[in-house]
């Protein structure tokens, strides 16, 4: 894949974040997709893992916002994203994007888990992307394509390597429905 499919999906990942359709990023839209994913889970508000994932959620707007320019009581516009990203994936590489992204799967590893193994499964997996709207007949196809080594799990390091690999445009699966 090329440079252009990670940019196409920078572009999604925006519209997708930018939960009150107002054109910028803001904290609130942040909150909002981790509410929105603690709900769609049958998640309770206030329980620790959906408290984790609003932190994790915070934490990466304030990166971004960081990155951006903006603070973290900015807002981030749609060419300031696309800036900070593209650098972040295509100028510092993936140790930045690991060092963004990591919280937000770790939290999303303890939302979704819930034999609390520390991994997610199969049935987990595709919890989590019908959660963030993949359609159900599609997400129950995709952790054949991801669980590369075949154990039927995927732990908080192999759920990163996925996540960035679909960023990065090296994965032809759908993770943001």
């Amino acid at each position: 894949m090329s440079t252009a499919v990670a940019n196409d999906r920078l572009v999604k990942r925006f519209e997708k974040w930018d939960t009150d359709g107002n054109g910028v990023l803001e904290a609130s839209d942040f909150q909002g997709e981790a509410a929105s994913i603690a709900q769609n889970l049958g998640k309770s508000a206030d329980s620790p893992e959906v408290q984790q994932l609003h932190r994790a959620f915070q934490g990466l707007f304030d990166y971004l916002a960081d990155k951006a320019g903006v603070g973290s009581g900015g807002a981030i516009t749609r060419d300031q994203f696309l800036d900070a990203t593209g650098d972040m994936l295509f100028g510092e590489g993936e140790a930045s994007f690991d060092q963004a992204l990591g919280p937000v799967v770790k939290a999303l590893i303890q939302l979704c888990d819930d034999n609390h193994d520390g991994e997610i499964d199969a049935r987990e997996f595709q919890a989590w992307l019908t959660a963030v709207g993949v359609p159900a007949s599609q997400a129950g196809q995709m952790f054949g394509k991801v669980d590369l080594n075949g154990d039927g799990r995927l732990s908080e390091d192999e759920l990163l390597q996925v996540v960035r690999d679909f960023h990065f445009g090296r994965l032809e699966v759908e993770l943001l429905g």
